[in-house]
């Protein structure tokens, strides 16, 4: 049985959900991932890691058609089980949820496939402009040029397995990260591009306050 902490931020998680439209079998579905994801959550501290080590715990117990689901439920989950009231607002107000799926699912692709000729890839003026405003947003953190080099290459796979997205949308961006993860071997590098995902996002729209949005920076 989860403790009252976990109770009460699923229960204003899934409140947040049904004001949003979301359906009651959506409801129920991300319900009952919950259930499964307290349990292990709740002896817990609450932090990240902990939060990170749970979930990997929950997906292993998980069939394969479920984990991309539960993924977006637990990263969803997560601001109000951290209690973050303003990382809720900011999801509220430039996440927001939609009940409309969009029909997508990137093609097949190895890591081997993704990095080969990574360095030598062309992209088109947006992609260009999100990947170096946020190299530059991390520079600015004073991250040294090996950070910026890995994180260069991670973003480089998001924008590639994002170009055949049929819309630019937080349901794209979250599709093409949840069938890419898989890709990585170590827990290490997975938490890695996590955080990678979670920085870029505010770049990849190109939004003009990204580096504000995501780093905190006047």
């Amino acid at each position: 049985m989860a403790n009252t902490r976990e109770k009460q931020a699923s229960d204003a998680y899934l409140k947040f959900l049904q004001s949003k439209g979301a359906s009651t079998s959506t409801l129920y579905q991300r319900s009952r991932l919950l259930d499964a994801f307290m349990v292990k959550l709740s002896p817990k501290e609450q932090t990240r890691k902990a939060f990170a080590f749970a979930l990997e715990e929950t997906l292993v117990n998980l069939p394969h058609e479920e984990k991309s689901n539960a993924l977006n439920t637990a990263r969803e989950y997560f601001p109000f089980w951290m209690n973050d009231i303003k990382a809720i607002a900011m999801f509220h107000e430039y996440y927001g949820f939609s009940t409309n799926e969009i029909v997508w699912k990137p093609k097949h692709a190895t890591l081997d496939a993704l990095t080969k000729n990574l360095d030598n890839e062309t992209f088109n003026d947006a992609e260009a402009l999100s990947l170096k405003s946020y190299l530059q947003a991390i520079a600015n953190l004073g991250a040294d040029c090996t950070i910026i080099e890995t994180r260069s290459k991670l973003v480089k796979i998001i924008l590639l397995r994002l170009r055949e997205a049929p819309i630019k949308s937080h349901a794209a961006y979250r599709i093409s990260v949840d069938l890419t993860l898989p890709l990585f071997k170590t827990k290490e590098i997975r938490d890695l591009y996590l955080d990678v995902v979670r920085e870029f996002y505010h770049f990849w729209g190109n939004e003009p306050n990204a580096e504000e949005l995501t780093f905190g920076k006047n």
